[in-house]
């Protein structure tokens, strides 16, 4: 079986250094780079569309971080196996949180990367899918991690947000095809609506499939709940008003928003929050 490979990493010198080590090994495990990117932003699209077996992927990168695209990756069900390549060891237990088959630890040797490849390779060929056992092991970190076992689709947002440890840089959505990518900081409000939620942008709406719990748990910072089906952006609470409805009553108020005329209902429960951030 000859694998399918994808690269990802900002410095083209720590690429190229990737490409010479997989050519050094191809005798031993087949494989074929079907492509490289240099940040997140632009492997998103590109791996979704090409389905490589195996994505050997930077942590820190700009933009985007290694662990913010594997969020995006499993939460788009990419089958790729993830295989972080950095400097760096101390982010390992959250790389696992993202289904990460393994870690490797620059500067990688030819042989560690043999091992990591027919890894893929067997989990290719397993056949005790949907939950295939993932075999983490962490060059220089004692010998790995351990065993992991990737969780189903149910989890996928609660390990995101565990694995990020602070808040996603992008919303991901697909549409017409497309992955598009709509930073956090553009994001007005976001609301329940049967089995999506809303996203609205200063432009535009978007439907996404995380669910309001998720997003309100991971952050916490940056929106808040004004009613049970809906969270807005703290930093675009410009006011509140007494809607025509029920006035009188904290249900008669709503929230103004910056950039929209569109006002959200302010629950009853949600008031004295509200009220606290606007004066």
């Amino acid at each position: 079986m000859s694998l399918r490979v994808f690269l990802v990493d900002d410095e083209a010198p720590a690429r190229a250094r990737l490409r010479t080590l997989l050519a050094d090994i191809i005798a031993q495990c087949p494989h074929q780079v079907i492509g490289e990117a240099e940040n997140g932003l632009l492997a998103l699209p590109l791996i979704l569309e090409k389905r490589p077996d195996v994505v050997f992927l930077d942590m820190q990168m700009p933009g985007m971080n290694g662990l913010e695209l594997a969020a995006h990756l499993l939460q788009h069900g990419a089958q790729a196996a993830i295989v972080f390549v950095t400097a760096f060891d101390e982010y390992a237990l959250r790389a696992f949180e993202v289904s990460a088959l393994d870690y490797l630890v620059k500067p990688v040797r030819a042989a560690r990367l043999a091992q990591t490849l027919s890894r893929v390779t067997a989990r290719q060929t397993a056949t005790d899918s949907p939950q295939t056992a993932l075999i983490a092991a962490t060059d220089g970190l004692n010998n790995g991690i351990g065993n992991g076992l990737a969780n189903g689709v149910a989890n996928k947002v609660t390990k995101v947000a565990s694995a990020l440890n602070s808040p996603r840089q992008h919303f991901s959505v697909q549409e017409r095809g497309r992955v598009l990518l709509v930073p956090t900081r553009d994001v007005l409000y976001l609301r329940a609506e049967q089995k999506y939620v809303t996203l609205r942008s200063s432009d535009r709406d978007y439907l996404i499939e995380d669910s309001l719990v998720s997003i309100e748990e991971e952050m916490a910072d940056l929106f808040v709940r004004v009613h049970r089906n809906a969270l807005v952006a703290r930093r675009a609470i410009v006011g509140v008003e007494r809607a025509n409805q029920e006035p009188g009553s904290p249900e008669g108020w709503q929230v103004i928003l910056s950039n929209i005329a569109e006002r959200l209902p302010i629950s009853r429960r949600q008031w004295t929050v509200i009220k606290a951030l606007v004066r």
